[in-house]
Formats: structure tokens, C-alpha cells, sequence
């Protein structure tokens, strides 16, 4: 049974989309089939992550929920260009970086339930290991909709006052309306000096959650700049050994 995962973040910055193609990546690695969908629709990055060139995307997330197109037209395999041999496959749903598609986006929002629609369709198509959203981060309608059909929801933050104060907001926004089922936070940019089994306590103290992963600061991570994937890069380094763990943590 496929495991519908929302990656989110109430700020910017926080490495969420470098963060879901790197799980997307570690899970086909594992031979497992996963399905990646772009909804941070004002600000699209994945498709970058995984080389997928703008001009190459004949159809978008864009398009689909304006009914331009099928579900099945929007879907790219990104497998042959992750930089690594793996057995399994990741599939792309990219969002357009067309800057009038983003402004109608932007004034005009869409119809959250043709989201929600395409991903169990999706999910009844395709056969997926797991179908990762990332989301836009903040807190809006079309957010809120697609944290709605996950069964688990990661929130990624970096520890920074702006950070623990809208990670607070989404925590108690997802447990006052009591979805997803699986609310997890994961700590990110974490620098080397500090003692991370103390971060994990003090997180969980403080949003009442369970804090799933405390990732470190890689310099080798903000080196690559995006050109790479990083954990098929650098399969043995100890920020890959903690995503690994994230990974399987999620789909469990």
C-alpha cells in the first residue's frame, strides 16, 4: 500500500525540496517506486533537483488541476538522471515555472479537490512505494489540502525563533483538526558543536510531536549547490546515514 507523505515547512530556507528529492532518491535506491509531486506551485524548485530541463515539460501540475491535461501527462521519469544506480524509480509531477502560469496560481489558488483526486489516482495507477508532497511553505488553503490526504506529515524546521514559532502554529493547527494522522518533525542544518540527542528532547518538549530525525550542516551539501543529488554523491557520509533512517522512517 502506497504512503501518501506531506513534506513541509511554515518558512523558506529550511531545505525541504533538497530534503524530498534526497529521500525520493534514497527509496529508489532501495528499489522502491516513488512518485515526487512539485505542489509548492509559487515557488517550483524539484524540477531542478532532478534535471529535469523547463523546456522538456510539456504539461504540468499547472495545467492538470485547470483541467488542460490528464494525470497521466504530467508524469516524467527522473530515474535515468539522479546520478546513481538504483533499482527502483522515481516519477516527477513538476509544477511550471511559466511566470504567468505562477501569477494565475498566485490571484487565482485552484480547486484543492482535483489535487487530492489526481493523487489517488495516482496512487491507483502507478503502484507507488510512497507519493511525496512538497509543499509550499506557510500556511494557506491549498497547504492545508494537501497536508489533508497524507497520512504522515513531516515538518522541517531549522533552529531558529521564526522556525519554532510557525512550526508551533502548524502543530497545533494539525492537532486541532486532528490530520494527518502522523505528525513528525525533523530538525534540520544542524551544526556539528551541538549535542544532538539534547535537540531532539528539547523539540519534543516544546511541540509535543516526535522529532524523527536531527540532520547535521553539511558543507559538502552546500557545495554540490543543487547540481547533484547529494546522497547518490556521497553514499557514505553521516548526514545520507541519518536520511536514511528519515526515509524509512516515513513510509513505515
Amino acid at each position: 500500500m502506497s504512503k501518501i507523505v506531506s513534506i513541509h515547512s511554515f518558512r523558506r530556507g529550511t531545505g525541504k525540496s533538497i530534503m524530498t528529492a534526497n529521500i525520493a532518491a534514497l527509496l529508489a535506491a532501495e528499489g522502491k517506486r516513488v512518485v515526487v509531486l512539485d505542489t509548492n506551485l509559487e515557488s517550483p524548485s524539484l524540477h531542478i533537483l532532478f534535471h529535469l530541463d523547463e523546456n522538456e515539460i510539456t504539461h504540468s501540475l499547472n495545467e492538470y488541476l485547470w483541467g488542460q491535461c490528464t494525470i497521466n501527462q504530467i508524469i516524467y521519469d527522473v530515474t535515468p538522471r539522479l546520478g546513481g544506480s538504483v533499482s527502483g524509480q522515481v516519477l516527477l509531477i513538476p509544477a511550471s515555472s511559466n511566470l504567468n502560469h505562477i501569477k494565475r496560481i498566485v490571484h487565482e489558488g485552484y480547486d484543492a479537490g482535483i489535487l487530492n483526486y489526481g493523487c489517488y489516482e495516482l496512487v491507483d495507477k502507478l503502484g507507488t512505494d510512497a507519493l511525496l508532497l512538497d509543499t509550499h511553505a506557510g500556511l494557506n488553503a491549498e497547504t492545508l489540502a494537501s497536508i489533508s490526504i497524507a497520512q504522515t506529515m513531516a515538518i522541517i524546521l531549522r533552529l531558529d525563533k521564526q522556525d519554532y514559532q510557525g512550526t508551533s502554529v502548524m502543530v497545533d493547527l494539525a492537532n486541532k483538526i486532528d490530520m494527518p494522522p502522523q505528525r513528525l518533525v525533523v530538525a534540520n542544518e544542524v551544526p556539528a558543536d551541538y549535542n544532538f540527542p539534547s535537540v531532539k528532547v528539547a523539540l519534543e518538549k516544546t511541540f509535543g510531536c516526535e522529532v524523527i530525525a536531527v540532520l547535521p550542516h553539511s558543507e559538502e551539501l552546500m557545495a554540490l549547490a543543487s547540481a547533484h543529488i547529494f546522497t547518490l554523491r556521497y553514499p557514505d557520509h553521516p548526514l545520507t546515514t541519518a536520511l536514511k533512517g528519515l526515509a524509512a522512517r516515513l513510509i513505515a
